[in-house]
């Protein structure tokens, strides 16, 4: 049984609700208890209407814990996510959170690189936001992907950095204020993105840096299974230490029902996990033990 740091129930107004191309939406709640315990790489579950008891587990994208916000940003994929969206400002939901092991963020680390797929963006910008607040905002490069519009607006960004393709210049607004250097992927031609594949851009990032720096990198990422699968193929290949966040089906999401199992590989011996409170944070090495076989 895994030890858990304290979660708490609140019932949270909803401060803004924004949509965005792509079903997005960012929705901002007051819900200080879980904004002060909030760790990166924690969600909450989430009740989506007062008539429908089920709830919704969502990562955590921001926190403000001395103004009490926290923010999320969910895509609307269900009957569950269509209700939480029809919610307006002033009315309220009710909060189980923080939930889960988050990102371990080591003091020892020389290179953060952050991976980033979809609604599997959040956990990044949430371990952005505490890097960049612990004065390492030069030592972290951040990598999102989307094959929808972004929920934000891409901007030229100001940051040369090392690998990357000549044209591939979009980057996140708030990045680029937290002096962050970060870089968009997509498929779908969107300006100034890598058309690629956004684990093709990370190997381009990592070929140019030394077996050194490479031995002082970690990687960080969320996002569909198949992108996790190819972040630990590029972990494997460069070795280089990666932190993943599984995205799993949930129904009581505090490690009762056992209904988000996967199975871990921990020192040789594979048991089955329980995604909600083991999780969501693995090593890749945990997740994909075959790929790091010599």
């Amino acid at each position: 049984m895994s030890t858990q740091p304290s979660i708490f129930v609140e019932q949270a107004e909803i401060l803004e609700h924004k949509a965005f191309e792509g079903d997005q939406w960012i929705m901002r709640v007051q819900a200080p208890k879980c904004a002060a315990a909030t760790l990166p790489g924690q969600f909450a579950h989430i009740t989506c209407h007062p008539l429908r008891l089920m709830r919704r587990p969502i990562s955590i994208m921001r926190t403000s814990p001395k103004q009490g916000w926290v923010d999320f940003l969910y895509k609307v994929v269900g009957e569950g996510t269509e209700l939480l969206s029809a919610q307006v400002v002033g009315e309220s939901v009710s909060l189980i959170a923080p939930i889960g092991k988050p990102f371990t963020l080591s003091e020892n680390t020389k290179h953060h690189l952050l991976i980033g797929g979809g609604v599997g963006m959040p956990p990044m910008v949430a371990i952005a936001d505490a890097l960049q607040q612990q004065g390492r905002a030069k030592q972290t490069f951040a990598l999102l992907g989307s094959e929808v519009p972004f929920p934000f607006n891409p901007q030229p960004s100001t940051f040369m950095i090392n690998g990357i393709p000549d044209g591939v210049i979009a980057t996140m607004p708030l990045m680029e204020d937290w002096r962050i250097a970060c870089r968009l992927a997509s498929l779908q031609a969107f300006a100034g993105c890598f058309q690629g594949y956004i684990t093709e851009l990370a190997s381009l990032w990592l070929e140019q840096l030394s077996d050194e720096d490479r031995k002082q990198t970690m990687i960080y990422s969320c996002g569909p299974t198949p992108m996790l699968e190819a972040v630990a193929k590029v972990s494997a290949q460069y070795h280089v230490a990666a932190q993943l966040s599984l995205e799993e089906h949930m129904a009581c999401a505090v490690g009762g029902c056992a209904g988000c199992t996967q199975p871990i590989t921990e020192e040789g011996v594979t048991a089955m996990k329980r995604v909600c409170v083991d999780g969501p944070v693995f090593s890749a090495q945990a997740v994909y033990p075959e790929l790091f076989t010599a």
